[in-house]
């Protein structure tokens, strides 16, 4: 089933805005918790280790794999939504 060109055109916005979203919690998490922020962050004790430190070596990986199944379920909302869903 083909969609029309408006549609298209929705479907490229709204998934273009749930990537800039899913990008931007990226780079505060990974950029912002564990390189600019990091000298505020390690004033918090995390399971032993500054949060700081925390966020760079894990908490950036935790946080990148909920971005994924957040965009997996986000996408295939989308999907269902303007009908081209498998």
């Amino acid at each position: 089933m083909s969609i029309s060109n408006e549609q298209a055109q929705a479907y490229w916005r709204e998934n273009l805005r749930i990537i800039m979203t899913h990008l931007a919690i990226w780079f505060v998490v990974s950029y912002g918790c564990a390189i600019l922020f990091v000298e505020q962050l390690n004033e918090i004790p995390f399971f032993g280790f500054p949060l700081g430190f925390w966020f760079g070596q894990q908490g950036s990986i935790f946080v990148f794999v909920i971005l994924i199944w957040t965009y997996v379920f986000s996408m295939n909302k989308l999907d269902e939504k303007y009908d081209v869903h498998e």
